[in-house]
């Protein structure tokens, strides 16, 4: 595991009801993930969600509004939050739900923090 995953490993380990993680670039190509899940659809999963952010970057830079720094996403069976971190990259990190938005929006900020500083 690389540095980067020990990283998204300590975010879904502090979330409960995590399924996965992510470190991965805005074009969807992933860096390192911690997932339970298949690996090819974890990879899929994890490429939309860097379509569905640089949409949201575009939209938001038409307005000069800045970047996003996070956004999530809930539907019946998970909630998804994704956090940029810098350079192209994002984080991502998904739960079962019922889930703790609270605490998984504190450990997926605190891991783009720890991300940032590992890709410097």
């Amino acid at each position: 595991m690389t540095p980067f995953g020990a990283i998204i490993e300590r975010a879904v380990g502090r979330t409960p009801g995590a399924v996965g993680g992510a470190f991965a670039a805005y074009d969807g190509e992933m860096v390192d993930f911690v997932s339970r899940q298949d690996p090819t659809e974890w990879a899929i999963l994890t490429a939309h969600f860097g379509v569905v952010l640089a949409s949201l970057e575009a939209a938001l830079n038409t307005k000069h509004f800045g970047g996003a720094q996070y956004f999530v996403v809930e539907n019946s069976m998970v909630d998804v939050v994704v956090h940029t971190v810098e350079g192209g990259y994002f984080a991502l990190l998904a739960m079962e739900r019922p889930s703790c938005l609270a605490t998984a929006l504190g450990a997926i900020s605190e891991a783009a923090r720890a991300l940032k500083k590992e890709m410097a």
